[in-house]
C-alpha cells in the first residue's frame, strides 16, 4: 500500500467521523415578516442529537435583500437570537460532554465567514438540569448577545445510556 493510499484512507476516515459527530440540523418551522424591507424573524426547531426527547426552538433575525442593499454589510445578519427548549418525548441521554463548556448541539453560519449562531448544551449536575445556550461566535469580536433555556431532569423518567453521572 502506498503512502498516498494510506493518507487518502486516513482522510476518508476522518471525514466520516466528522460527519457522524456533526451537530444537529435545524428545521425551519416559522417565518414572520417584520417590515416592508423583507426582514424576517426565522424560527427553527433543533433536536438535540445526543439527547432524544428534547427540542429547542431558536428564533433569529434574517435581513432581507432591500435592507442589505440599503445598509451595506451585505454578507452578515445580526447576532440577536432567542431560545426555548422543552421535553418533547421520552428523554434518553447519550454520550454527552459533562465538562463546564458542554457540547455544541447546533452551529450555523450567520455571515460569509466571520460569524456563527451556536447552541451549546451544558449539564448542571448539582441541579440535574440541561442548560441550552444560544450565542453568536465571531472570529474577531465575541458577542455578548445570548439567551439560555433549561430542561429540568428532576422527577422525570430519564434514561442515561452510559449511566447517570
Amino acid at each position: 500500500m502506498t503512502i498516498r493510499t494510506r493518507i487518502f484512507q486516513a482522510a476518508s476516515a476522518a471525514l466520516v467521523a466528522a460527519c457522524l459527530a456533526a451537530p444537529a440540523m435545524a428545521q425551519q418551522v416559522g417565518e414572520v415578516g417584520v417590515d416592508w424591507l423583507g426582514n424576517d424573524i426565522i424560527i427553527d426547531a433543533v433536536s438535540d442529537p445526543k439527547v432524544k426527547g428534547v427540542t429547542c426552538h431558536v428564533a433569529y433575525f434574517e435581513r432581507g435583500i432591500i435592507d442589505r442593499l440599503q445598509k451595506g454589510n451585505w454578507f452578515e445578519d445580526p447576532s440577536n437570537a432567542s431560545i426555548a427548549c422543552r421535553q418533547t418525548g421520552p428523554i434518553t441521554i447519550g454520550d454527552i460532554d459533562l465538562d463546564k463548556d458542554g457540547d455544541v448541539v447546533f452551529k450555523e453560519s450567520r455571515s460569509l465567514i466571520w460569524k456563527s449562531l451556536v447552541v451549546n448544551r451544558i449539564y448542571d449536575k448539582a441541579n440535574d438540569t440541561l442548560i441550552y445556550l444560544v450565542n453568536s461566535q465571531q472570529v474577531q469580536d465575541g458577542s455578548a448577545k445570548m439567551a439560555i433555556s433549561t430542561v429540568p431532569l428532576f422527577g422525570q423518567d430519564v434514561t442515561w445510556e452510559k449511566g447517570k453521572p
